[in-house]
């Protein structure tokens, strides 16, 4: 996307920051009366789609309330509507959704399998924009600086296409951060911010799968400007991006310094900028972010899950003074909450979306689960996820797992938990929040750091019973003393927050275990994954990796992985 002219850039500015506001309003007016804005939503849903080979089938026309919708539509993962998505991918028209689909998200999910998410014109007008927009609020409210100049924002997941991969139906298959909304929807307001940054167009020839040259051109390109801003969304790439760093540094000032991207001519050879970064970086001892971007405002990616353990040690990667603005609790397939002031890690549920359903997430979700809406929900409790949307999703089990924090003005507050994914060896079912906590709170007790951690069942070598082995790459160094009470502490705090683990290590489960990595150990697994060919957007904390493969280069003796720039 090429830099428009600054008088265009800052007209544009001006009317985003319009927008942005007025669907913050928007939502937040509808806190007032979540039932009557969630009737409205299903009623228009099923008047919408009631013509759908979907809506015919499940009696679209005889339901007049949630409770009729949900005797008649069962919850659905995705496997459940896969048939019906593969109908519409091959072109049929009217199988989910009257509007025909224009784009197709895709998602990684959690097995790792590419999804195919229908994106229809009335799913982004009345369902992904409103929350889209409003998500930026807080950023602009606070930090309005950061828009001023296209060159401030470094957003790590914008990541256009030429030529994007299509299906059948020849509509594209992409992530969310590579669709060009106003080429393909009529908003042209809707490219987030970074979108118009000297790095957004790359100067130099890479293919469409080359992720991490294309990561180091971005970053290259970066360092020689005055970024106040970085987007990752997905916490895992902002914690990548000081590992880069240190692992690019020569290679990046030579760039610099010549005006080559991987000596590539590409922009005027800039030895000053070089020469400072240098002088800098040799002054604080190493190169991290803060060094390069002095002025650096904020960070916008999601703040709970596996983040919430190591983001109080990367915010100082990238200054003290920096605020963790929290990304929308949402998937590819829909939203579920969005931050409307500047909460560290809740957002209020976007009542005028999609119908929202909770269910108890300490059970097991099935097509007949009982579920509660928002206004239902305790503080304190963790549910799944389900939601329904004109876009052609019904009572979809997105797989993600919510807390509810607190309430304001009698609404519930949410934050993200995890994965709904249970580890279940001995019949302790553990979920990702639990482990989590349990992480958190035997870290805390000791007075200790971690930067990242994960576990697989494995035989306990004394009794030949499964137990968890936790991979722990620590924010400093521990003492043996330490890392053994941090043992104990963990087991505790397992089976203090778990039912099904306390009852399992009765006598079915061994002892917790924990072996330390050497800190940088997921930052090259993550660097790993992106160069093997996954969107570095894909590339997500994962605490439960039981495939062996994996495990073993995570888990392997630290070194630096190759700079073929070097």
């Amino acid at each position: 996307m090429s830099e428009p002219d600054p008088a265009a850039f800052h007209d544009r500015n001006a009317r985003y920051r319009a927008r942005v506001f007025a669907e913050r309003a928007r939502l937040r007016d509808a806190l007032a009366d979540p039932a009557a804005h969630q009737r409205k939503v299903l009623q228009d849903l099923l008047d919408f789609n009631a013509g759908t080979r979907f809506g015919a089938a499940h009696g679209f026309r005889r339901i007049r309330s949630l409770d009729d919708f949900r005797k008649a539509v069962p919850i659905h993962a995705y496997a459940d509507l896969q048939p019906w998505i593969e109908r519409a991918a091959a072109g049929e028209a009217d199988v989910l959704s009257a509007d025909p689909p224009a784009v197709w998200f895709t998602s990684s999910g959690s097995t790792g399998a590419h999804k195919k998410i229908p994106v229809t014109p009335g799913f982004v007008r009345h369902t992904f924009l409103p929350f889209y927009f409003a998500a930026w609020a807080p950023l602009l409210e606070h930090f309005p600086e950061v828009l001023d100049r296209p060159d401030a924002v470094l957003n790590l997941k914008h990541d256009p296409l030429a030529a994007p991969p299509t299906l059948a139906d020849g509509r594209p298959h992409v992530g969310a951060s590579q669709v060009d909304f106003g080429e393909r929807f009529g908003e042209p307001l809707a490219a987030e911010p970074g979108s118009f940054a000297p790095w957004a167009t790359l100067p130099v020839p890479l293919a469409a799968d080359d992720h991490e040259g294309k990561m180091y051109a971005r970053l290259r390109l970066a360092v020689e400007s005055d970024v106040r801003l970085v987007i990752g969304i997905n916490p895992a790439m902002v914690a990548a991006l000081p590992f880069q760093l240190r692992l690019w540094w020569p290679r990046l000032l030579r760039d610099i310094r010549d005006g080559t991207v991987d000596g590539v001519p590409a922009r005027d050879p800039n030895p000053r900028r070089a020469a400072e970064l240098e002088k800098a970086a040799r002054r604080a001892g190493v190169p991290r972010p803060a060094v390069v971007w002095p002025r650096m405002r904020a960070l916008f990616c999601w703040t709970t899950g596996m983040a919430s353990l190591y983001l109080p040690r990367l915010r100082e990667e990238y200054g003290t003074a920096v605020t963790a603005l929290p990304a929308p609790v949402a998937a590819s397939e829909g939203p579920v909450g969005t931050a409307l002031d500047r909460h560290p890690t809740a957002g209020s549920p976007v009542l005028t979306a999609s119908v929202l359903e909770f269910a108890d997430a300490d059970e097991d979700i099935r097509p007949e689960t009982p579920t509660w809406d928002v206004q239902q929900l305790d503080t304190g409790h963790d549910y799944h996820v389900v939601f329904s949307h004109i876009g052609g999703l019904y009572r979809y089990a997105v797989g993600d797992v919510v807390r509810v924090v607190d309430r304001v003005d009698g609404v519930p507050r949410l934050e993200y938990a995890g994965r709904a994914t249970r580890s279940d060896a001995a019949g302790e079912r553990l979920r990702d929040a639990q482990v989590i906590r349990a992480l958190g709170g035997a870290a805390a007790a000791g007075g200790l750091a971690v930067r990242n951690a994960a576990c697989r069942v494995e035989p306990d070598p004394g009794t030949g019973r499964p137990g968890y082995r936790f991979a722990l790459a620590p924010a400093g160094p521990w003492s043996e003393d330490e890392l053994h009470r941090f043992g104990a502490r963990l087991d505790e705090e397992l089976r203090q927050g778990s039912a099904g683990y306390r009852e399992a290590r009765e006598a079915r489960l061994a002892p917790a275990r924990v072996t330390l990595l050497d800190g940088d150990a997921f930052d090259r697994d993550w660097l790993a994954a992106v160069a093997e060919g996954t969107r570095p957007t894909q590339v997500k904390d994962r605490l439960f990796r039981q495939d062996s493969r994996q495990w073993d280069r995570l888990t392997a003796p630290g070194h630096a992985p190759a700079d073929r720039g070097e």
